[in-house]
């Protein structure tokens, strides 16, 4: 046993005595230093000053008592959620938002950079994987929220997941479901000029698809990279054709009847107007693709339309420019037998003038339309004659121009 056990270091008195460490006193006395007197700590009473002091029978039964804590909350909030942290309107700021999500009060998970901090690429969120995706969404980390089919496992529909609705479609995309993101006008928030949509730039385009803003989806051909060949993009199929415009590949868009859905008038197309044409090239509905000069906006040489080479003829069949039109034998690629184009009949003439097929340029008169008399077609002129066969017409317009 050492000294300092020995004489014992007293730290603590149960008779309320002034406490003293003995074993320091101890070496003090021994070194001739002072002489230690140990004095009891005695109470002393508060002087009477006359006061009179009334005790009541509330503080002599409250004296001591605890304040007993209400037991822990492990159920929803009154509101029906799960934690009473992440309720709207337990835990919502004056702007409507969780507090600690919210930009402009400054919330707690929000970084410098104006995004949530744990999914902040730049501030290495822990909800970025080593892929740079979402942890839980990427499929090479085997995220929690990809299913068996390799999508999300939220939007899939063949998992029945929570964000599709009755209809098929993502819930808050679903017009007859009165989605979120629909706004007023029917269209995608996002994507809707008038309610100034994030997704619309300063040209009016779909920031995304815009060329002059150099947007995401525009490769370095100048083309959508999803239907560049040369990127080699997802919506490009086996046979070099647009996946879901393809024939052979069963693409989405492609109807019962062999054409496109929305442009196709026994399936009622969304493109055909009430006249029995594309919409956007009728001039009676005032269509976006008829230009000032009653054409079409990008076949018109005046307009300087897209599809106008600088040779004066339109890109595709211009042989010069070497047109995606021209075949091998420098014909237009539709109309050649030896390529078997697709406007070649089985009877070897063009399908829509082939009286046995019943093309669409032969009239009730068995003639072509536009040469027939009957129904006033476009190359008879007002003399009843061919147009371009007509010497009053060619010499009133050498007199013109």
């Amino acid at each position: 046993m050492t000294e300092r056990s020995r004489l014992g270091c007293a730290s603590a008195s149960s008779s309320g005595k002034k406490t003293v460490c003995l074993y320091s006193a101890a070496r003090a006395r021994g070194a001739g230093m002072f002489k230690l007197t140990l004095r009891p700590a005695v109470r002393r009473d508060p002087p009477d000053d006359g006061v009179e002091v009334r005790v009541t029978e509330d503080d002599a039964s409250s004296k001591g008592a605890k304040r007993k804590r209400a037991p822990p909350t492990k159920g929803p909030c009154e509101h029906g959620v799960k934690y009473r942290s992440k309720c709207k309107v337990c835990s919502a700021c004056p702007h409507g938002r969780l507090r600690t999500q919210c930009k402009e009060c400054g919330g707690s998970e929000i970084c410098e950079h104006g995004r949530r901090r744990y999914s902040c690429k730049e501030c290495g969120g822990s909800g970025i994987c080593e892929h740079g995706r979402v942890r839980s969404k990427c499929k090479e980390c085997g995220g929690g929220s990809i299913c068996e089919h390799g999508r999300i496992r939220s939007t899939c529909k063949e998992c029945g997941g929570g964000a599709i609705c009755e209809h098929g479609r993502e819930r808050y995309w679903c017009r007859e479901c009165g989605g979120s993101q629909i706004c007023e006008h029917g269209r995608r928030r996002i994507q809707c000029k008038e309610c100034g949509g994030s997704g619309i730039c300063e040209h009016g385009r779909r920031r995304s698809r815009c060329k002059e803003c150099g947007g995401s989806r525009i490769c370095e051909h100048g083309r959508r990279r999803y239907s560049c060949k040369e990127c080699g993009g997802s919506g490009i199929c086996e046979h070099g054709r647009v996946r879901s415009k393809c024939k052979e590949c069963g693409g989405g868009s492609i109807c019962e009847h062999g054409r496109e859905r929305h442009r196709c008038k026994e399936c009622g197309g969304s493109q055909i107007c009430e006249h029995g044409r594309q919409r956007h090239r009728c001039k009676e509905c005032g269509g976006s693709g008829i230009c000032e000069h009653g054409r079409q906006r990008s076949q018109c040489k005046e307009c300087g339309g897209s599809r106008i080479s600088e040779h004066g003829r339109e890109r595709y069949s211009c042989k010069e420019c070497g047109g995606s039109g021209i075949c091998e034998h420098g014909r237009q690629r539709h109309r050649c037998k030896e390529c078997g184009g697709s406007q070649i009949c089985e009877h070897g003439r063009v399908r829509s003038q082939c009286k046995e097929c019943g093309g669409a340029s032969i009239c009730e008169h068995g003639r072509q339309r536009r040469y027939c008399k009957e129904c006033d077609g476009s190359q008879i002129c007002e003399h009843g004659r061919r147009r371009s066969q007509c010497k009053e017409c060619r010499a009133a317009k050498a007199r013109t121009g």
